[in-house]
């Protein structure tokens, strides 16, 4: 059996978490594209920007359920022994505590969504930037660090399908085609894009 897992990170949201104008128009054009395929399930993190953009979601998906699952919640799924320099600042301050409560939480992401399923199934996550990172690093089987180098567009999409008996398959990373340019890269600092 094969699952399907559609992997994107919200639409762009404010300070407070909140979806922009940009975020939810960004979220209208992945419920249209995602309006194509057989889904079967919309998840989502519990923090109100992933809620939201799955709400909308759910509006392009008539009949599809649209569930909370906790293990997409936001978090530091991997702390390094070495930090890279560039990321010195980043995790300063992140106790034993905090890596070790990241590391569970990145299990539990991974134990629920990274397997083979019981029949085919084809299911959205909208979830955060550190998630989407983490489930394809962990299709690839890179180490652990290698999340850090893999950044995600606001409702980019993954596509990520686990098969019985063979490695996982990341089919789509991080695409954008279904946005104007105008709404791709949302969530970065400038720099030059494709």
């Amino acid at each position: 059996m094969v699952r399907h897992l559609y992997v994107v990170r919200h639409g762009a949201a404010d300070p407070f978490g909140e979806l922009t104008d940009a975020g939810q128009r960004q979220t209208e054009l992945l419920g249209a594209r995602l309006a194509a395929l057989p889904v079967d399930t919309v998840w989502h993190s519990p923090l109100p920007r992933a809620a939201r953009s799955a709400q909308i979601l759910g509006a392009h998906l008539p009949g599809v359920a649209v569930r909370e699952a906790a293990e997409l919640i936001d978090h530091v799924p991997h702390v390094p022994d070495e930090v890279p320099p560039a990321w010195a600042g980043f995790f300063d301050g992140y106790d034993a505590a905090e890596a070790a409560s990241g590391a569970r939480l990145a299990d539990a992401l991974i134990d629920r969504f990274a397997r083979t399923a019981e029949t085919e199934t084809h299911e959205v996550l909208v979830t955060h930037a550190y998630q989407v990172a983490w489930l394809v690093r962990h299709a690839l089987d890179a180490p652990p660090a290698r999340w850090l180098g893999l950044s995600c567009g606001n409702t980019a999409l993954t596509t990520i399908e686990y098969r019985d008996g063979l490695a996982p398959t990341v089919l789509t990373y991080n695409d954008m085609g279904h946005l104007p340019a105008e709404l791709r890269w949302t969530g970065f600092g400038p720099g030059v894009r494709p």
